[in-house]
């Protein structure tokens, strides 16, 4: 057990898997944990297995799990050291970070400057762009007002356009422009939107990239300077820019691509003094790399990466925020075998609508090489507030096909009565001839659910 310096105690300031999986990491190195919970939370598992426990609010999220000073306030009352913020929620939060520290506690995550900066696509881009990390072709800059200059612009970076939310993603405020006439409308429509979701109306343009890969460079970056990379995850099958399933590492990456990009990353990291876990997002097309964001907080598909590494990158992330050292260095880590994540959502698979609801069965998967990352059991009830995610299944094996049938026959084995789940979209993207070859750019599954549902 690896002696800590200055946390002893760490309030988990989010629900669910994530919640569960830095306990658990949590518990490995003799940390106390606090709990926090909204109303419909009280029997989720963390809640249970936690050292202490404190009701923050009601099930919105925003007097809740958003709510900043009932967070603060649970860790005073209960002596934490640290807080850790999960994914999600206040995570990427600078307004949290700072706000923590500020009241005597350790943000487990990067600093409050390098979230704010980051957390600004716009100047993100122009800060890896410094840094000598490859962006895509585009504004460099929010639009104004000018709607000749944004014409302008448009022309020169050359059609389709895609415009996008400088301050969040998940696809809102995002727009495919193809021709001009549709450029100014699609501007102000995205602006409204970006305005409602993120209460930050700027947007940027950039390139239309029409075929690529959503690639993304894990990094680990301690307080002393040490910064490594661990390797690359493949997140090209997605749904409405959300992502279904992830794998590591990604087909057809040579390891000297992985090198050049990754020591980019790396560079970059050293530059802007960053600390904590962060992973750099890219469009790969054509053999070139094309930064897009960065974030700066765990990944819910981290757990592919910890496979083919097997680095704990939660245990990372609370040991860099007590002050240590990183105790292994680039040429340490090993990239070994393949791992494919699914998410197993709690939705219809026929319309993606939420099924939130008690489970009355479940049975998990199992065997050499399969892990399940899941807050739920039998008996629980799936609340109707929040994200319809319960949980992850990920198998490892020594080859990519390997890790593919794993998975297939872990899907069988999967039970979850009583509420409905993706399970059989997952099984029929395992089962899918053109996914087993590798390399499906991020439009492949949205025009195979088009063409099944249309």
């Amino acid at each position: 057990m690896t002696p800590m310096n200055k946390i002893h105690k760490v309030l988990i300031a989010n629900r669910g898997e994530i919640a569960l999986r830095v306990l658990r990491a949590c518990k490995e190195l003799g940390i106390k944990t606090v709990a926090v919970y909204s109303t419909a939370d009280k029997d989720l598992k963390h809640v249970r297995l936690s050292n202490e426990a404190v009701c923050i609010g009601p099930h919105q999220s925003k007097d809740s799990y958003l709510n900043i000073p009932a967070l603060i306030a649970a860790a005073e009352i209960t002596h934490a050291d640290a807080i850790h913020p999960g994914y999600g929620f206040l995570s990427e939060s600078a307004d949290f970070a700072q706000q923590v520290e500020k009241s005597g506690f350790i943000f487990i995550g990067p600093h409050a400057d390098n979230i704010r900066v980051m957390g600004n696509k716009v100047a993100a881009i122009k800060t890896m762009q410094k840094s000598g990390v490859p962006c895509v072709p585009g504004s460099n800059a929010g639009l104004t007002e000018d709607a000749a200059q944004n014409t302008k612009l448009a022309r020169n970076i050359g059609f389709p356009i895609i415009i996008k939310a400088s301050g969040g993603g998940g696809g809102r405020g995002m727009r495919v422009v193809e021709k001009e006439t549709n450029l100014l409308d699609s501007i102000e429509l995205s602006k409204i939107e970006a305005l409602n979701f993120f209460n930050n109306s700027e947007v940027y343009m950039e390139k239309f990239l029409t075929t690529p890969r959503h690639i993304e460079i894990q990094i680990l970056a301690d307080e002393h300077g040490n910064v490594v990379h661990l390797g690359e995850r493949d997140c090209s099958m997605q749904r409405r820019h959300q992502k279904v399933v992830e794998e590591a590492p990604a087909p057809g990456i040579t390891s000297e691509l992985r090198q050049k990009i990754g020591s980019a990353c790396t560079d970059a990291c050293k530059t802007i003094n960053y600390r904590g876990a962060g992973t750099f997002e890219f469009l790969f097309e054509n053999d070139e790399f094309y930064f897009i964001e960065m974030n700066t907080r765990i990944q819910v598909e981290h757990p592919v990466t910890e496979m083919i590494t097997g680095i704990d990158i939660v245990r990372e992330q609370i040991l860099i925020a007590d002050g240590q050292i990183l105790q292994f260095t680039q040429d340490d880590v090993k990239i070994k075998g393949y791992a494919i994540e699914c998410r197993i959502n709690a939705e219809d698979h026929n319309n993606f609508m939420p099924s939130p609801g008690k489970i009355t069965q479940y049975h998990i998967a199992g065997g050499l090489g399969v892990r399940v990352d899941s807050h739920v059991y039998n008996g629980y009830t799936v609340p109707s507030h929040y994200d319809s995610m319960i949980g992850k299944l990920i198998t490892f094996a020594d080859t990519r096909l390997g890790a593919i049938i794993k998975m297939q026959n872990a899907l069988d084995e999967m039970v979850i009565d009583g509420i409905k789940t993706n399970i059989v979209l997952q099984r029929q993207i395992m089962d899918d001839k053109n996914f087993q070859k590798g390399g499906m750019n991020i439009h492949y599954l949205e025009k195979i659910l088009e063409t099944q549902y249309d």
